[in-house]
Parts: structure tokens; C-alpha cells; sequence
């Protein structure tokens, strides 16, 4: 097997991630996972689709990612790396299909309207 590379989206992150065989190193652009996402919350995001479909420390995943927060982040890798390993192995995909890690989330920041204070709130309205 080569590398196998897929790309993944959420909210304004874009994340390109170069899927390998090896012991399970997940890097971040250039820099170790837990480094970049320091909560447990984030770093099991990144883990979920090896989880669920019994791959843990079988593959290592290189991620460029730029962009959003950090929770878009990992969740563009997220996307991504279940698109790899469908990639692999088409009968994954009805496992994280199960789970939604095949949807791209399509939610994304409403845009301010002119003569309002952001999206949705006016600006305080006055009677007299």
C-alpha cells in the first residue's frame, strides 16, 4: 500500500491528510497531534474512525490542515481520514456511514447583513 491521499472540510478548515502504514503517529503540520489539539475531547475526534473501524495503531496520518479553529480542524481530519479508509477498505464505509463521519457538515458562519449589528441582531430600535 502507498499513500493514500483524501482532503476533508469543516466550516472553514480544510485539511489534506496523507494516510500510510505504520504505528499510528498522527502529525499536524509537522508538529505532533497532541501538541496542536491538547484536549482529550479534540485528540479522540482525531482517533474516532480508527476506533470504530478496529484500526488503531495501524496506520500513520500526516495532516496539513489551515484555516478555522481547532475544532474545525479536527474535524476536517476527521472527514478526511474516514474517506481514506474507505478508501482501503470499501466495507468500512457503511460503519462510519452509521456513525456520520461520511457527511460533510455543511453549517457555516451566517454573513453579516448591512444596516444590522452582526447576522441576526439589529441594531437597538428607538421610538421616540
Amino acid at each position: 500500500m502507498e499513500v493514500i491521499n483524501t482532503l476533508g472540510r469543516r466550516k472553514k478548515s480544510i485539511a489534506r491528510v496523507y494516510l500510510s502504514k505504520g504505528k499510528g503517529k498522527i502529525t499536524i503540520n509537522g508538529r505532533d497531534a497532541k501538541e496542536i489539539l491538547p484536549t482529550v475531547h479534540l485528540q479522540y475526534r482525531l482517533q474516532q474512525p480508527f476506533v470504530l473501524t478496529g484500526n488503531e495503531g495501524k496506520y500513520d496520518v500526516k495532516a496539513n490542515t489551515n484555516g478555522g479553529g481547532l475544532t474545525g480542524q479536527a474535524e476536517a481530519i476527521r472527514l478526511a481520514v474516514s474517506r481514506a479508509l474507505v478508501e482501503i477498505d470499501a466495507d468500512n464505509k457503511a460503519i462510519l456511514k452509521k456513525d456520520g463521519l461520511m457527511t460533510r457538515d455543511p453549517r457555516m458562519v451566517e454573513r453579516k447583513k448591512p444596516g444590522q449589528k452582526k447576522a441576526r441582531k439589529k441594531f437597538q430600535f428607538s421610538k421616540r
